[in-house]
């Protein structure tokens, strides 16, 4: 089979396209043949050695496709299930090996692209909105790159939820999709200072929650934003990481919290997995959830769509079509 391997940490030039043996599944596994594999900064981060993966490693923690095979004590799928996951390492590959409990069936009329598209972000959004600090009627939020793959699903969310939302994005372009996707207000931080934007219109209140996926650059000013024991909700760090701090800050400022989750947190159990994907499949299938992919890109290109994803100038999601 055809797959993308990582054999040293560095760049989008890292990942060399090889011809690999086909995995065979263990117990309580199934090999998927993969037919679109969505692209994460997650993936990034591996690939450049941030996040630890044991090297040689094939990238790709979100994917699409048909179960093709299934090992001992599989009770979820079957052999012909057309079915998507996330949060198993290895999708940049003609098949993969997932552990069958993650696997969640697409129902019809969903594409695989686009049930490859929603796993990892479409849950993200879903946890952030309804777990972490789960929205209310009245709150306000402000969601940076809410023009992004998670940005556009979250601020749908929070609308769902009843909330306000501010959006940031760096062009006019993209603060037009994010008010397609329903943000209340949007700021443009290139030319704004989005934390006199926000103090602006809360008047002077600030907000309840701010969702995070940038890091370092907008730390500070994500603190600014809040309204006493306001939430910062941390989940990326596409501008760097962010430094140590003296976490009497967070008194300082009104007793904020702050928190740093991942997926992984908000899926631990099958029941909570299937939980999140059949919201989004639901929504998805009445029409209630937009997703939108912003480019599509054959596996041997997988460096060319990590660039455009660093590069902070993509809308919507990425995905590899194999």
């Amino acid at each position: 089979m055809k797959a993308i391997r990582v054999h040293a940490h560095g760049g989008p030039e890292a990942m060399k396209a090889e011809d690999c043996p086909t995995p065979h599944p263990g117990d309580g596994q199934a090999l998927v043949r993969i037919e679109a594999s969505g692209v994460n900064f997650i993936d990034i981060y591996q690939r450049m050695g941030l996040y630890k993966v044991p090297l040689p490693f094939t990238p790709g923690n979100e994917g699409a496709g048909t179960v093709a095979e299934t090992g001992g004590s599989v009770s979820e799928v079957v052999p012909g299930d057309r079915v998507a996951y996330a949060g198993a390492i290895g999708s940049y590959a003609e098949y993969a090996v997932v552990p069958a409990w993650r696997l969640v069936k697409i129902p019809k009329g969903i594409e695989p692209k686009t049930a490859a598209a929603v796993m990892l972000q479409g849950m993200t959004a879903h946890y952030l909105s309804h777990a972490t600090y789960p929205l209310r009627p009245g709150d306000t939020c402000v969601v940076h790159a809410a023009a992004g793959g998670v940005g556009l699903l979250l601020v749908q969310m929070a609308k769902r939820r009843g909330a306000r939302v501010i959006g940031t994005v760096s062009t006019s372009e993209k603060a037009e999709l994010a008010r397609q996707a329903g943000a209340d207000e949007v700021v443009l931080y290139a030319t704004h200072d989005f934390e006199a934007e926000t103090r602006r219109m809360t008047g002077g209140k600030g907000v309840q929650v701010v969702y995070d996926s940038v890091g370092a650059s907008t730390f500070e000013k994500s603190l600014g934003c809040l309204a006493p024991r306001g939430y910062l909700v941390l989940y990326g760090q596409a501008s760097g990481p962010v430094p140590s701090f003296d976490p009497q800050i967070l008194n300082a400022r009104g007793g904020l919290f702050l928190t740093r989750p991942s997926l992984v947190h908000y899926t631990a159990t099958r029941e909570e997995l299937t939980e999140r994907a059949n919201d989004l499949f639901g929504w998805i299938s009445r029409g209630e959830l937009k997703v939108r992919i912003g480019g599509e890109f054959p596996l041997a290109e997988a460096g060319e769509a990590h660039r455009r994803l660093a590069g902070r100038g993509t809308t919507g999601k990425l995905v590899l079509l194999l």
